[in-house]
């Protein structure tokens, strides 16, 4: 599968897709993007089963302002349209290769579990 382009408008509908979404922020000036950029399409082609987004965060200033990126390349992944992994930096094939599968291995009930119980000992107590 290739590489899909992110923007404002097709985003949050990507992300909160069922099913896993890798995002690939990055910027054309951005040298450690550009050696990431191969090991990031060869994945798409390899795992057909996973959307692959890249998101330009030159074109795409308010969408990286709104996800915080503060330095690129930024990975994040997004499995059931929650957000499980962020790592800023290049990756290495084999690394990306073990994300990948790790966050195919997930057990989403436990991982809803988890933001459930942070969530209730953060919320005020009257």
């Amino acid at each position: 599968m290739a590489t899909l382009e992110l923007t404002a408008e097709n985003f949050e509908s990507t992300v909160t897709d069922e099913g896993i979404t890798f995002v690939d922020w990055w910027a054309d000036w951005c040298m450690p993007c550009k050696s990431f950029a191969p090991v990031f399409e060869k994945a798409s082609e390899k795992h057909s089963d996973v959307r692959f987004g890249k998101v330009d965060t030159e074109d795409q200033q308010g969408l990286a302002a709104a996800a915080e990126i503060s330095a690129i390349p930024t990975l994040m992944a997004f499995r059931d349209g929650i957000l499980v992994f962020r790592q800023s930096g290049a990756l290495p094939p084999k690394a990306l290769e073990e994300v990948v599968e790790a966050v195919r291995g997930l057990d989403m009930d436990d991982v809803r579990r988890q933001i459930a119980e942070a969530q209730a000992s953060e919320a005020p107590q009257s």
